[in-house]
């Protein structure tokens, strides 16, 4: 029976794979620069390599995220612009976070004219838990305001200005929440869009000084 992955062997495996994978020499890869097929090239195989040794429930488009029995969604981009998209499910994720964990992979792609092969080097890889996955901005803003005693108009002043997505009720319903439980500080930058967008820099910067942001690499 092969053991059952927990987030500690995640991190562990995670790290040990993007050290094999930044040395590999891949000939399908050689000429893309399509960062999604990358991305995609990078989790499937990270994701064959882990059923090889553990036992996990897999991710599916309905499940939503790469690891459901983990609550980690895997995400792979290029450090010249390291960001990425996610399902909008409400505002409310740009305060109190995402509701799952980020594990983040983070390459440079070059290409070998003499072999034509690709290869995908992992600079960096980092763990966002939950906690930490709410955008800097707003909630920085928001602990700014509950310092000086703001109360629901304020609050209500404070998502007109920065644009949330809220109607009139939902926008009164976060802010009574938001007065009585008062969000922690995110890492995130995330943008407004149908999709999130999410932007990794703060967290790669900050990754190993912030408790629950995690480098793996």
């Amino acid at each position: 029976m092969k053991p059952i992955l927990i987030l500690d062997r995640l991190c562990q495996e995670a790290k040990l794979f993007a050290e094999i994978e930044s040395d590999h020499h891949e000939s399908s890869l050689y000429g893309i620069t399509d960062g999604k097929a990358l991305g995609t090239y990078f989790e499937h195989k990270f994701q064959k390599y882990l059923e090889i040794h553990y036992t996990f429930d897999r991710g599916s488009s309905a499940k939503g995220i790469d690891f459901p029995g983990l609550n980690v969604d895997m995400k792979v981009t290029s450090y010249r612009q390291p960001q990425s998209s996610c399902p909008f499910k409400s505002a409310r994720q740009k305060i109190y976070g995402l509701g799952y964990n980020l594990l983040i992979f983070v390459y440079d792609k070059t290409d070998d004219s003499n072999t034509k092969t690709g290869q995908l080097k992992i600079l960096h890889s980092v763990l966002v838990t939950r906690e930490k996955t709410a955008d800097y901005q707003t909630t920085q803003g928001i602990q700014k305001l509950l310092e000086n005693n703001a109360n629901l108009d304020d609050l209500l002043t404070f998502f007109a200005e920065r644009m949330l997505p809220l109607d009139d009720i939902q926008a009164e319903q976060l802010a009574e929440e938001i007065l009585h439980h008062p969000p922690n500080l995110g890492y995130l930058t995330i943008s407004n869009a149908l999709q999130w967008r999410l932007q990794y820099r703060r967290v790669i910067a900050e990754a190993g000084h912030i408790p629950g942001i995690i480098r793996v690499l």
